[in-house]
Order: structure tokens, then C-alpha cells, then sequence
């Protein structure tokens, strides 16, 4: 996946670590499992991790079968070794073996095979949703990342990945090409974190 689906070369500066960003660039499952660790640690070192787990497999990408059956208790020691891939190693490394299951059940382990040949945003994004571990939120997210910055555009995939969709919008992952759009999407998720702590406090108020 170096090169778009509008045939454009792919250059992304998600994890701002070179090394990191080619293999999103280039694997379809190191992408999605960035999204996946996406949650509770910061952008970068989420999405640098499929970097950091292909390489402590001794490999140069990841590939769903071999993790799908790999044994879950020495594949979770990969996760938890220092420096740990997630702030909650664990079950993160749970969640991505199930997502890898899934690839394999049902796209016979290309996740690539998800959004090749999806005929609309709202279907891509029921395709997405129903991954392990991606709830509504994350589905939509991914979308913009695939339309924004793989050029993977079925009709209507801007309104099926909701705000996350806007263009020029500086709100998840999606949007960051460099450090400059990093600074202003975590800006953003700040704000909106913000925001929410205060309509929680109003609430109980009332």
C-alpha cells in the first residue's frame, strides 16, 4: 500500500518515526493495528507500535495468520516486554491477536481485502465496526485516515466517517502529516476533553 488507490506515492508522518511510518505506509495491517492501540497513549507511540511488535517477531511487516495462531501467552510477552508496546500490554496484545483471528476468519488474513472492494463509505464502515476492538468512534477515524491519506474513497466515504471526514479538520490521526498537524490535533482532542469534563460537572450540578 505505498502507493494510493488514485495511484499517489503514500508518505506519512503519523508515528514521527521514519522506520514506523514506512511500514504503515506500505501494510494494511500494521495501519489497523495502529488504530487499534490508538486508545489511552498518545498517537505517536500507538501508531509506531506495529513497527516495534514486527520487529521483535524478527520481521519486516506483520502478517495476521502468523499472529492469529501464535501462542497467546509468549505472544503477550512480545507486549510486555520493556519498553511494553501499550500502557496496558496485556490486553492490548489480546485485542490484536482476536483483530488478526478476524482478518484470517473473514479476509482470509488480508486486511487490505476490507476496503478494496467496498461499494460505499456506510458499507466500509460497517466492515470497520465490525472488527474487534473498534467501536463506532475508531471505524469512523480509520475511514478518514483510508480517504484522507491512502486515497481509499468509495461514494459517500466522508459522510460515512462523520466529523472525522471534514476536510481541513485538524480532529484524530487522520489529519496529521507532521509535527505542526500533531500539535493541533492533540490540541483539539485536549479542548474536546476539556469540554466534556465541564458538561459532566454542569450535569451533576442541575
Amino acid at each position: 500500500m505505498t502507493k494510493s488507490d488514485d495511484g499517489r506515492d503514500i508518505t506519512l508522518r503519523i508515528a514521527q518515526e521514519p522506520a514506523a511510518d514506512e511500514l504503515l505506509a506500505r501494510s494494511p495491517l500494521a495501519a489497523l493495528v495502529g488504530m487499534l492501540l490508538d486508545q489511552q497513549v498518545p498517537m505517536e507511540w500507538a501508531f509506531a507500535g506495529p513497527h516495534a511488535l514486527a520487529q521483535r517477531m524478527g520481521k519486516d511487516d506483520l502478517d495476521a495468520h502468523e499472529i492469529a495462531s501464535y501462542d497467546p501467552e509468549a505472544f503477550t510477552g512480545l507486549f510486555t516486554d520493556k519498553p511494553a508496546l501499550h500502557r496496558y500490554p496485556g490486553s492490548m496484545a489480546k485485542r490484536v491477536q482476536q483483530l488478526c483471528q478476524f482478518l484470517v476468519a473473514q479476509y482470509d488474513g488480508e486486511a487490505a481485502a476490507m476496503w478494496s472492494d467496498a461499494a460505499t463509505g456506510a458499507e466500509l464502515r460497517r466492515r470497520l465496526n465490525a472488527l474487534p476492538g473498534f467501536g463506532t468512534q475508531k471505524a469512523q477515524i480509520f475511514l478518514a485516515l483510508l480517504g484522507k491519506q491512502f486515497g481509499v474513497r468509495p461514494p459517500g466515504w466522508r459522510e460515512a466517517a462523520g466529523p472525522y471526514g471534514e476536510e481541513g479538520s485538524h480532529r484524530s490521526v487522520a489529519d496529521i502529516t507532521g509535527p505542526e498537524s500533531l500539535a493541533e490535533v492533540r490540541a483539539y482532542k485536549q479542548e474536546a476533553k476539556q469540554a466534556a469534563k465541564a458538561a459532566k460537572a454542569a450535569a451533576k450540578g442541575k
